[in-house]
């Protein structure tokens, strides 16, 4: 039987079928469709990312025990400090602060930490502070370039000249530690709160000043900042009442 369509219609039919998708032609036996294996993908498992992995804490205070313990004479403390890294103050601090004065000298002086002056000439006590220090210690025919030694407790500038941390403290606690057992004084003199804290473990100044306590081996008078006496003149009989003492110790030998 012949189609009625002729041959015009019947393309355009076909050109119709294609744009529907229907691309194949039909084959010579039927095709049971729902027998098929059903071809749709499986869902794949979710993959879990495992969560990142935390940074390796570093210890340190661990990290400068260990440094400061390598370090045999005191140019190689203040190596060891240059190189150490851990402390967040380095890097606002125009410079390290080591010591100043007499390695060996009797009297050794703990202060608390470097303040602008300090910063900028790289030596603890100088400035106004450092002025009095002077004047202070010459009273009693003490003299940094002769008999005394001078460091501190934190060797960079904290910014704006807060206090020290805590952690800050802890962290160079053995690079000081290490600092007088290198320079070998006879008695030290911690001067203000951050000092005793460092050093005694205490704090208040003003009932633990001009009271002889003991720490590292050696006899600890504590005594005001200058920084202080320069805000409270008035006390200024009481740290001259100190520095009697300290020259008393002196003279009996420490």
């Amino acid at each position: 039987m012949e189609s009625g369509l002729d041959y015009h219609t019947a393309r355009a039919l076909l050109e119709w079928q294609i744009e529907l998708g229907a691309t194949d032609a039909i084959v010579d036996t039927p095709i049971d469709r729902y027998a098929l294996p059903d071809k749709a993908a499986k869902a794949k498992k979710a993959v879990v990312a495992e969560p990142p992995k935390k940074p390796e804490q570093i210890d340190a205070a661990a990290v400068a025990q260990r440094a400061a313990k390598a370090s045999g004479s005191l140019p190689e403390l203040r190596a060891s400090l240059e190189a150490y890294d851990l402390c967040e103050l380095k890097r606002g601090a125009r410079q390290l602060v080591f010591a100043d004065g007499t390695p060996g000298a009797r009297v050794m002086i703990i202060g608390e930490a470097p303040g602008r002056d300090e910063d900028r000439e790289g030596k603890p006590f100088v400035g106004r502070a450092g002025q009095l220090l002077d004047r202070m210690l010459a009273a009693i025919d003490l003299d940094r370039t002769q008999n005394v030694y001078i460091t501190n407790v934190l060797p960079w500038r904290p910014p704006q000249n807060r206090d020290p941390k805590p952690e800050e403290i802890g962290m160079m606690k053995p690079f000081l530690e290490r600092h007088v057992a290198l320079a070998k004084p006879d008695v030290l003199v911690v001067m203000g709160n951050i000092s005793c804290q460092a050093v005694l473990g205490k704090r208040g100044i003003t009932r633990l000043r001009g009271r002889w306590d003991q720490a590292l081996d050696l006899p600890v008078i504590p005594m005001f900042h200058p920084a202080y006496l320069l805000r409270q003149p008035q006390m200024k009989r009481q740290a001259w009442a100190d520095l009697l003492e300290l020259k008393a110790r002196l003279e009996a030998g420490a």
